[in-house]
């Protein structure tokens, strides 16, 4: 039986943890990260599976320190996994599982290599995301890949839509390739990381709403930072707006740079002359409504700061 020390956190961690259990692979430890109390914690707490399973659980803060790598030295590991773990790997800890060290991304390899990969496919309009596992390098996603499945991104998807297709792509991922892993007979393919690229994380102040581009942009930037994200915001004349959901419309007889209550509705007319329906949004903490709008902002239209910018 492969032996396994497994690196997990979030959803992904939660479900590929499992399909381990379930294929029967030795787990001797799970490391995993305490939740930050000042983050919005809406996934799987990979912890208490570990535990339900019998699995001992450790938090640490830096799991590249020598004292640690001795630690799970000493546990032999045929195998280690990592599984949306958020620190990365030293190379002396992934030499440690000579039948090798993978890692689970969220994305289709070589393309959106780093963080936040399916917030950064919605923001750049992209139509496919993914999971792929791959060898983990000292070079963070890039090596050698083992397997990857697709998932489409519909045009009005958010991101939380999204990462639930591909949590069940990276469990299908690693159901199929795990015979293979323990048998150490997995097909790995090089990536040529020249047809994709590398991208930084995102912090709450990038979902501020940059009124010049178009609607098509404004509405990837809405649905890409939606809950369980912070949101899309703008501050209009002293109140805060954040949009969680909004459609692309056709509509061509509104006035440029300005939001619009009409007929019940709401719209944003970008500088450009497109236009973005405002399907769910909120203004200093209340939901917006044509009704409110009116009362917040004294009309029927209300001009949009166009050099605020992100």
């Amino acid at each position: 039986m492969s032996r396994a020390v497994v690196f997990a956190y979030h959803n992904v961690g939660y479900r590929c943890l499992s399909v381990l259990i379930a294929g029967g692979v030795d787990i001797a430890l799970v490391v995993t990260h305490e939740d930050d109390p000042n983050e919005n914690v809406w996934f799987g707490n990979v912890a208490s599976l570990a535990r339900e399973h019998g699995i001992p659980v450790v938090t640490p803060d830096d799991p590249n320190t020598d004292a640690f790598v001795a630690q799970l030295a000493a546990l032999k590991p045929d195998l280690i996994f990592s599984f949306y773990y958020r620190k990365m790997l030293s190379p002396a800890l992934l030499e440690l599982a000579p039948m090798g060290a993978f890692n689970m991304h969220g994305s289709m390899l070589p393309k959106y290599r780093g963080r936040v990969p399916v917030n950064w496919a919605i923001i750049r309009g992209e139509t496919e995301s993914g999971a792929t596992l791959h060898e983990m390098l000292a070079k963070p996603d890039a090596g050698r890949i083992v397997d990857q499945m697709s998932v489409p991104i519909l045009p009005n998807d958010t991101a939380r839509e999204v990462f639930e297709k591909v949590t069940v792509a990276a469990e299908l991922v690693l159901h199929r390739s795990l015979p293979a892993l323990k048998q150490g007979t997995a097909d790995l393919k090089p990536q040529n990381l020249a047809e994709g690229s590398y991208f930084s994380g995102r912090k709450a102040e990038d979902g501020r709403i940059n009124w010049q581009q178009s609607a098509q942009a404004l509405h990837n930037l809405v649905r890409a930072v939606s809950e369980p994200y912070p949101g899309a915001f703008a501050d209009i004349s002293g109140h805060r707006l954040i949009i969680w959901r909004s459609i692309v419309r056709t509509e061509t007889h509104l006035a440029a740079g300005h939001l619009h209550a009409i007929d019940g509705r709401i719209f944003a007319s970008m500088a450009d002359g497109s236009c973005l329906e405002l399907l769910r949004a909120e203004v200093d903490g209340q939901v917006l409504t044509a009704t409110s709008f009116v009362t917040i902002f004294g009309d029927t239209a209300c001009a949009l700061p166009l050099l605020e910018a992100n």
